[in-house]
């Protein structure tokens, strides 16, 4: 095998995991624009994934904490019955913790497109 065959074989490997990727979470979550997401958030499970300290920074209005790094302990916080919305500060660990929650069951599941780093509606911080 060639080298040029190595690394063709190699960006096949990564195309095809990255449409994989992109099925999975297409199936698992959805992307709500900033307006869709003010809509539907007060009458939803708001979750900032992001760790403590960045949401002591500042948060959106109402959101309860629990950290992609505890959600294994912690996901049981989240009830299973109501919608859940997810943000982080871009889309990352959003996206993970909404193929953990529905490999649990989870059926509701919607995330910030774009996440925190896009939000301008309100916010509460902790100084």
């Amino acid at each position: 095998m060639t080298t040029l065959q190595f690394f063709i074989g190699l960006a096949i490997a990564i195309i095809i995991y990255f449409i994989i990727t992109y099925v999975r979470l297409s199936k698992a979550v959805t992307n709500l624009t900033q307006e869709q997401f003010i809509e539907g958030y007060r009458k939803a499970q708001l979750i900032d994934v992001r760790e403590p300290k960045d949401f002591k920074a500042g948060h959106i209005l109402g959101a309860r904490n629990i950290p992609y790094s505890q959600l294994r302990q912690r996901y049981q916080e989240i009830r299973p019955d109501q919608p859940v919305y997810l943000y982080d500060q871009n889309t990352g660990k959003s996206s993970r913790t909404a193929l953990f929650l529905k490999k649990k069951g989870y059926t509701q599941l919607y995330q910030l497109n774009g996440g925190f780093r896009t939000w301008t509606g309100k916010v509460k911080s902790k100084n």
